[in-house]
């Protein structure tokens, strides 16, 4: 299990296939893209970030969600900041650089992001950018439960995707 810390994400590789992947600077250019687009500095929040397998993604999605299966990416706000009305952006934290703010936890399991990777014939490196890109979001309150939700939300990944070179993942 290797351990990085960077400056806004800190990353716990507990699956050493996520080592020579890179997940750390991924994560870390994904995750700055995302704050800097919504006009967040990035040095002034933290995230952590568990790079894990389909065993122990399947057991945080039954311990946290009822729903003892795999999946690809998992997040957990440090605090709720949805917007109330449909479709509106969320609440945006305020941000501090002398004491940054926690925005939470996410965990992404190699088994699946290798298999959705494979069969959208896309480099696993563009897919986990993606599943970075939409955790970090959902840490900032962005959710796609209601379809105002959603599309918020699915065109905001896409204009960052947009913004590190990376095509709609949505086509």
């Amino acid at each position: 299990m290797t351990a990085t810390m960077e400056s806004l994400v800190d990353t716990i590789e507990e699956d050493e296939r996520w080592e020579p992947f890179g997940l750390a600077p991924l994560a870390e250019r994904a995750a700055a893209a995302t704050l800097a687009h919504l006009g967040l500095e990035p040095p002034e929040f933290e995230i952590s970030l568990l790079g894990c397998d389909d065993a122990r993604i399947a057991t945080l999605n039954a311990d946290f969600r009822g729903k003892p299966a795999p999946t690809n990416v998992l997040s957990w706000p440090s605090d709720e900041r949805g917007a109330e009305a449909e479709g509106e952006a969320p609440d945006l934290p305020e941000g501090d650089a002398d004491m940054p703010e926690e925005l939470g936890d996410i965990a992404i399991a190699w088994e699946t992001c290798e298999r959705e990777a494979a069969e959208a014939g896309k480099p696993m490196a563009e897919h986990v950018t993606h599943l970075v890109v939409h955790a970090v979001l959902h840490l900032l309150g962005y959710d796609h439960v209601r379809d105002g939700d959603a599309s918020l939300m699915e065109g905001t990944e896409i204009a960052i995707l947009a913004g590190l070179g990376l095509a709609n993942p949505y086509d």
